[in-house]
């Protein structure tokens, strides 16, 4: 089984975690990566979080796919706690000796009144474990930049401290690929922020972007 872990599309607004609407460019980004992903075939479902940027993100998807999307609440994105609603720069300089502790990697810190990387592991799995029961070649995930780097992380075994690593290089739209395999459920890493469908709109990367989200 294949499972695609696909960041959510560009969002209207750079502050921290805010539930809003996609960007013309993140709407763009979801229809380009919809005909991608409908031509690699065999996706059966599609699933999102609940949040509105992945809801709408899944929809845009599915426009080229037809499949039934599935949200499930528990694949929203990591809580950041008393960061969330937050410019970067307020949060460089209000959260500044958190954010260089955090840097060290020494040890899964939790965001001010949020949640650790443990955290979302914990909360997702059983999702992840739901999906995997799928009877489908493939299924299409629509969720969040800091739930892809906590699963990742968890499945090559990685210490959940240096999730931070994977930060930074997950586009929007992006596919991360997972391959689970049926006879011992064994999963691997196929690939990690695939963007080649965006890649001949420069203006819908990062690189092409003042806001980071």
């Amino acid at each position: 089984m294949r499972i695609y872990l696909i960041r959510h599309g560009r969002q209207e607004s750079p502050l921290c975690n805010v539930d809003v609407a996609l960007a013309p460019e993140g709407r763009r980004q979801a229809r380009l990566l919809g005909t991608r992903l409908a031509e690699e075939g065999q996706i059966g479902e599609i699933w999102s979080s609940g949040l509105t940027r992945a809801v709408e993100t899944a929809e845009l998807i599915n426009e080229s796919l037809n499949v039934p999307h599935r949200i499930r609440t528990d694949l929203r994105e990591i809580s950041f706690g008393d960061l969330e609603g937050l410019s970067d720069e307020v949060i460089a300089s209000r959260f500044e000796m958190f954010l260089r502790e955090r840097s060290r990697m020494e040890a899964d810190l939790a965001y001010p009144g949020g949640e650790r990387a443990a955290d979302v592991v914990n909360r997702v799995l059983p999702v992840m474990d739901e999906i995997m029961a799928r009877p489908f070649e493939a299924v299409a995930v629509v969720t969040h930049g800091g739930v892809i780097r906590s699963l990742v992380a968890h499945y090559l075994g990685m210490d959940l401290a240096r999730t931070q690593l994977l930060a930074g290089h997950l586009e929007n739209c992006g596919i991360t690929e997972l391959v689970v395999r049926k006879s011992d459920g064994r999963i691997f890493l196929n690939r990690f922020n695939d963007y080649a469908h965006l890649e001949a709109e420069p203006e819908l990367l990062r690189k092409g972007w003042s806001g980071k989200r």
